[in-house]
């Protein structure tokens, strides 16, 4: 009678063989299956994937279930026993699956044995570091003794291993491939012609300085430095220079600067090694690696540490560093772009800010003008963003009041596009009728302020007031057409012209 160790050795040497001799992976990994089953008795053997498009685990390879029970086979992350594995990384082990809650039993296949118990390891299928599915199986054992279960998940691993090394599963990963692949192209074309230079919106003189500055700098490897203050629009600008640079078809990775502490961020941009800190679990591919072959975007950069500078200089310098706990120097074919909010000669002088990574960064600078240094800008943003929140939020809102318009246009926007976005999505949410008016506005762009020196409007100026908008939003509505605006306004067309010569109003000119 061959002994445990004989008989795995003859399994591996078998899984061995069979990705040696087979040209079909799905054929290859239901063979493997077999064979941990014909070798050393485990039972109802599975693959299965995780699918980020739609955030389910599911059963790919299983020789010995049906159809039915694969498609019932499907998890969420931290579903389950298989969910748990692939949320964590981390193999588990049941020893008995009729007393531990975990265990699903989702494929409905199994059957109390006549004798012992069936044990259910389920252990990680790792690609470049990622979980990305599992290998497991079930065990019948007579008395779950530590030593089994070990020898058990032990070959288990060994297999997963040998599994992801041999085919990089590449195949199971991508078997909807060309239909991913056009998916993908779909959704960068669209990325391509959201942030592309001619469909943002502005005409002023100042943003149009902007858009020649972004076609002239897109198809070069210089860095960029986009500053401006916040809410101006930063990030936009750094989307159109990559979406319009030969890097498009490239991954654009952000990486916002002030939202980590320090040592998260270096684990952030540059990656870690197993073992490098208390928690480094495994390796960490970092954001620079990430973006190899595209842009990476490093917004509020006047944020960086000192000891962050330096390792920054280096990759602009050289295109290379070091993963957090490591020796290996990795290259780096990265463009980088950054932005702050930050007056960086001010910095540089209070010694908070280098000045040689300042000459690095600062090759190629775009400057974002505020708000209300662009006025003619703010109707255009605002009817954009009319247009876009009235669609998701299913309304038919079709234009802004002229009250409203003289207080988006009067209103000096401290908060700059994020404030005047904001403010549109307010209105819209508050409207219930076909047009903003000025009570739909935030307090703060109301035109009478408790801080201005004027003296309060009366009760019948506020009245007479809000009488003249109705009747110039009437017009507008008609086209101008006096009676037609009466019977909108349920007034005689007499009274109607008596408002019309009172509040100097020129139905023409509406």
């Amino acid at each position: 009678m061959k002994t445990r160790l004989s008989r795995e050795i003859e399994l591996l040497d078998n899984i061995a063989n069979t990705f040696a001799d087979s040209t079909n992976l799905h054929d290859a990994l239901e063979s493997v299956l077999l064979a941990m089953e014909t070798c050393l008795g485990f039972q109802h053997s599975t693959i299965t994937i995780f699918d980020p498009q739609s955030e389910r685990i599911n059963i790919r390879v299983a020789p010995t279930l049906s159809e039915e029970s694969k498609k019932a086979g499907s998890y969420k992350l931290g579903e389950g026993i298989t969910g748990m594995v692939v949320e964590t990384g981390k193999e588990v082990v049941v020893p008995d699956i009729s007393k531990d809650p975990r265990f699903l039993h989702k494929t409905g296949v199994r059957k109390a044995p006549q004798s012992g118990k069936i044990a259910f390891f389920c252990v990680p299928i790792k690609f470049r570091g990622t979980c990305i599915g599992t290998l497991s199986a079930d065990y019948v054992v007579q008395n779950a003794g530590e030593k089994l279960m070990q020898s058990n998940l032990r070959l288990l691993n060994i297999i997963a291993i040998i599994i992801a090394q041999a085919s990089r599963l590449e195949e199971l990963v991508s078997l909807d491939a060309q239909g991913l692949r056009d998916e993908n192209r779909r959704l960068r074309q669209e990325l391509k012609a959201r942030f592309n230079i001619h469909n943002m919106v502005g005409n002023s003189n100042a943003i149009q300085q902007v858009y020649r500055l972004i076609e002239q700098v897109a198809d070069s490897k210089a860095t960029v430095l986009i500053r401006g203050e916040s809410g101006t629009g930063k990030d936009l600008v750094a989307h159109a220079i990559h979406y319009n640079s030969l890097r498009a078809d490239k991954p654009f990775v952000k990486v916002n600067c002030t939202a980590l502490p320090e040592t998260l961020l270096e684990s952030e941009l540059f990656g870690h090694e197993k073992g490098a800190f208390t928690g480094a679990t495994e390796r960490k591919i970092g954001r620079f690696e990430l973006a190899h072959g595209g842009t990476i975007f490093l917004d509020e950069i006047g944020d960086f540490s000192l000891n962050l500078q330096v390792k920054l200089l280096r990759i602009i310098q050289f295109r290379e560093f070091e993963r957090v706990g490591g020796r290996e120097t990795i290259k780096t074919n990265v463009r980088i772009i950054v932005a702050t909010n930050k007056n960086l000669e001010e910095d540089i002088k209070a010694g908070v800010f280098r000045e040689d990574l300042y000459y690095r960064i600062n090759v190629f600078p775009i400057f974002l003008p505020p708000l209300r240094e662009r006025k003619d800008d703010i109707m255009l943003m605002a009817d954009f963003f009319l247009e876009k929140y009235a669609r998701e939020n299913d309304k038919d809102i079709r234009r802004i009041s002229t009250p409203a318009i003289e207080m988006l246009t009067s209103y000096h926007w401290p908060g700059n596009v994020r404030e005047l976005e904001n403010c549109i999505e307010r209105a819209v949410l508050l409207c219930n009728e076909d047009v903003i008016r000025s009570e739909h506005l935030p307090p703060s762009l109301q035109m009478v302020r408790k801080t201005e020196s004027a003296e309060k409007r009366s009760m019948v100026e506020i009245i007479e007031a809000k009488e003249r908008e109705l009747i110039v939003d009437a017009l507008k509505k008609t086209g101008g057409h006096q009676r037609k605006t009466a019977q909108e306004l349920g007034i005689t067309e007499r009274m109607l012209g008596y408002k019309i010569k009172k509040y100097n109003i020129l139905p023409k000119l509406l």
